[in-house]
């Protein structure tokens, strides 16, 4: 499990919003030369890593998305304050206050995200949730000339500052654990499964904004199978009843049975029958712990990969997380552990069901 932590912690700190993964894509890259026959990087910036199994044997597709959430420089003010936009769903009332690098050709740039305080705000005012629109981010910039000059241009990439640390329980907390998580899992698996399937590595680009390498990765691979790797929110803490979200930290990763909208969970995933099969089953087989889960609000790489071409039968693997999309993201690491076992004895098992 010690590897698992490391692992995470690197690929935490290699900073990679949608649309700027390369950071991410070099770590993958330098973990998996050695434990895979091929590796590309498309049109679009996804990493495509295969390891060849017995001739004529089924092809397995492993997603997990290298972008977290992040934000563009929109517009620089003349006093040198910055304006910006999300790439990715954030919540408003989590990102003012928060620390943030600003990534430029000159280097990293350290700042805040601030707004009116509440001393100066009008009474009716500071009852009121501050939007995006409001905020602005401070370098420490005296003009808009000395924020370029630092390297700062419209357009310019910018993450949470959001340390990897350790809490009690095996578990961890820091930003991008989506999903870092998953390309651990991902990662840690082509290292060590034996699978006489085939099996197709991807670290996918841009799934915050549209699931986009999910969809072109999935054409060109044309799997016979997909699972993509993630995280979920959990229910596991105050304000939360156990009827809107059952899954918790420590309780094994929870499986997918279908996602999507909360409304009518449309534009998501009903994961197949046969892949949801192989994963409880290989779960029960092995007494590795999981959780089924519907999830209202959301989807993974696996709705791309099951709507490319002719269908392409999926699935996802998630680990429980709390508080998703914030700067100071939770999980477990035997929650971590517990998804590389499932990943890999279900991709041994799968040339029985494929």
């Amino acid at each position: 499990m010690e590897d698992l932590r490391l692992l995470l912690k690197k690929l935490v700190e290699a900073n990679g919003p949608s649309g700027h993964e390369e950071n991410v894509r070099k770590v993958v890259e330098e973990q998996l030369t050695n434990y895979v026959d091929e590796m590309k990087v498309d049109n679009l910036g996804n990493l495509i890593c295969t390891k060849k199994g017995a001739k004529d044997s089924p092809k397995a597709m492993i997603l997990a998305h290298t972008d977290e959430i992040g934000m563009l420089v929109r517009y620089i003010e003349k006093e040198g304050f910055i304006r910006f936009s999300y790439l990715g769903g954030f919540f408003d009332q989590i990102v003012l206050g928060q620390r943030v690098l600003i990534h430029t050709e000159k280097g990293d740039i350290k700042g805040v995200i601030g707004a009116v305080p509440p001393h100066l705000m009008p009474e009716k005012e500071r009852k009121k949730s501050i939007t995006r629109e409001k905020m602005f981010i401070d370098i420490g910039a005296q003009s808009r000339e000395q924020a370029e000059e630092w390297g700062v241009k419209i357009g310019s990439p910018i993450t949470w500052l959001g340390h990897f640390d350790q809490l009690g329980n095996n578990m961890v907390i820091g930003k991008a654990f989506d999903d870092r998580a998953g390309c651990a899992i991902m990662i840690q698996t082509l290292k060590e499964v034996k699978a006489e399937c085939t099996i197709i590595g991807v670290a996918s680009v841009m799934e915050e904004v549209g699931l986009r390498g999910a969809q072109t990765s999935s054409y060109t691979v044309d799997a016979d199978f997909a699972i993509a790797l993630d995280i979920t929110a959990t229910g596991d803490h105050p304000g939360v009843e156990e009827r809107q979200m059952p899954v918790k930290i420590g309780k094994g990763p929870a499986i997918t049975v279908a996602d999507g909208r909360r409304e009518s969970l449309g534009g998501g995933l009903i994961s197949h029958p046969k892949v949801l099969k192989l994963l409880t089953e290989t779960a029960e087989k092995n007494n590795i712990p999981y959780q089924l889960h519907v999830f209202e609000g959301g989807t993974t790489d696996a709705t791309a990969a099951a709507t490319s071409r002719g269908g392409i039968p999926s699935a996802t693997i998630n680990v429980p997380t709390r508080y998703v999309h914030s700067p100071v993201e939770v999980l477990d690491l035997q929650d971590l552990s517990n998804a590389v076992k499932l990943l890999k004895k279900s991709l041994e098992s799968a040339h029985r069901f494929f």
